[in-house]
């Protein structure tokens, strides 16, 4: 056995924690969100997946099947959440965590170079432009 096998890249592949005992291994492709109202199989469960911004989000996303974890590995970045009477504002730097909220609209604006680490419950989530 390599000493890679068995290490999962979470920016090349995502990971579906089924509300059954599996977890899945799914292929990124550059469409996935945009393909992903359209997949019946990723109704239940969370998705696992991790990216590094060097740039501001062009768009806003909302998940509205459930909440969204969206933790910060390394770097600086403010999330934005629009919320009822406006828009929140949650600083992320170095590390640390924020709940998204089923159905909130959200994006990022990047600091330097950020890690992050997303656990998204992926059914019917929805992306719009800024």
């Amino acid at each position: 056995m390599s000493a890679d096998e068995g290490i999962v890249d979470l920016k090349t592949t995502y990971l579906h924690l089924t509300d059954g005992p599996d977890v899945i291994e799914l292929p990124v492709t550059e469409n996935f969100w945009q393909e992903l109202p359209a997949r019946t199989d990723l109704g239940d469960g969370r998705l696992v997946s991790a990216y590094v911004f060097t740039e501001d989000w062009d768009s806003w996303e909302m998940h509205p099947a459930g909440e969204e974890v969206v933790c910060m590995l390394s770097g600086a970045a403010d999330m934005h959440l629009e919320e009822e009477g406006g828009v929140r504002v949650v600083k992320l730097r170095g590390s640390g965590a924020v709940i998204v909220p089923r159905g909130t609209w959200h994006t990022a604006k990047v600091h330097e170079p950020s890690h992050m680490l997303f656990i998204t419950r992926g059914a019917g989530t929805e992306i719009r432009p800024l």
